[in-house]
């Protein structure tokens, strides 16, 4: 039962058993529940993020212990995780989403420094943390979006 429940969540309500791309399913799972947490005030939204990292490390690790892989790709709420960390201090609209999204993904996929480094951790915490490092990548690159726009072409400010 245990494993059955830490299944569920690890592959992100099953969206990463989806051949083809599951981190980007698993991503794609997150944006829904980041427009229902935008409705929260912020230390709501921090207190549901926490929850998200530390119940997926739990839940992965269930995961890993049990089929003995080290860091399966049908493990997707790390990718839930990245997303939420990445537009945590945001309002939510649809092209700061979108924006998220895309340089969420990227990072995620191309790994450069740190988050390569905390990718090798290993075991769950290794699992979860990659995608944190991308998460704040995105987080960086949406602020700076936002920073910029509003700067340079305030008519177009999103």
């Amino acid at each position: 039962m245990k494993y059955a429940v830490a299944r569920f969540f690890a592959t992100g309500f099953y969206s990463g058993l989806i051949p083809g791309a599951p981190g980007t399913y698993g991503t794609i799972v997150a944006v829904p529940l980041v427009y229902l947490a935008a409705f929260l005030p912020l230390p709501g939204r921090v207190a549901i993020t926490l929850a998200i990292i530390v119940g997926g490390v739990w839940c992965t690790e269930v995961v890993l212990r049990k089929t003995g892989e080290k860091d399966p790709g049908y493990v997707v709420i790390d990718e839930i995780a990245g997303l939420f960390l990445a537009m945590i201090f945001f309002e939510v609209t649809p092209l700061r989403l979108l924006i998220a999204f895309v340089a969420f993904r990227v990072f995620d996929i191309l790994k450069p420094p740190p988050v390569h480094q905390l990718d090798q951790l290993g075991g769950s915490w290794g699992v979860m943390l990659d995608d944190l490092g991308a998460g704040l990548y995105a987080a960086l690159v949406l602020g700076a979006a936002i920073f910029l726009v509003a700067r340079y072409m305030p008519a177009y400010a999103f």
